[in-house]
């Protein structure tokens, strides 16, 4: 890649949250209720380091439609939905791709590498496995839910001996919090050089 292309380049970085099981969902929604859980998910995907900039939040078409419009418009974000099925922009949305590659594009090629600031992954699982193996891939935000819930859908596995979790890691609080019975652990995993 060149140089120019280089500059272009973007994180790309997932957020989930995961049972013991793996489990992200069932049915199309979360199975636990955590407001300060989802509260840090929110604030952490709205953070940009400058105004004017922005972030490319990419959504699998079944986790876009199945998110609460309470939380729509996002500061600071630009909404991305990623699917094979739909043909037409759905409501709120901002883009529409068909596939992990066009994302890519979108982001490092004017107008969007000026305003773009991250690239944040929110799932389904397909699309969290795809961009796991991107090079541009650096970090996984990854809350640790301290219980068992049935659910149908699952955070892919990745290679825990090159995404290491972090300690201490900035923005992100290491203790164990507790809400509505459910221990839980905001963790962050970085890609070793």
């Amino acid at each position: 890649m060149n140089i120019e292309g280089e500059e272009m380049r973007k994180p790309i970085r997932l957020i989930a949250a995961a049972c013991s099981n793996m489990g992200i969902g069932k049915n199309g929604h979360l199975p636990w209720s955590l407001p300060k859980e989802f509260q840090f998910f929110l604030d952490t995907i709205t953070a940009v380091s400058a105004p004017g900039k922005k972030n490319l939040i990419v959504w699998g078409r079944v986790s876009w439609f199945s998110c609460p419009e309470m939380i729509f418009p996002l500061a600071n974000c630009l909404n991305l939905v990623l699917s094979r099925k739909l043909s037409a922009l759905p409501p709120r949305a901002h883009y529409l791709c068909k596939d992990f590659g066009s994302i890519i594009h979108l982001a490092s090629e004017p107008p969007l590498c000026h305003t773009v600031e991250t690239i944040w992954i929110l799932g389904g699982p397909e699309v969290y496995k795809e961009s796991l193996e991107h090079p541009w891939c650096d970090l996984i935000y990854l809350t640790d839910i301290m219980a068992d819930f049935d659910c149908d859908v699952f955070f892919p596995k990745f290679d825990r001996s090159v995404f290491r979790k972090q300690k201490g890691f900035p923005g992100v609080p290491d203790e164990i919090h507790e809400e509505n019975g459910i221990k839980f652990q905001f963790q962050v995993f970085k890609k070793e050089a």
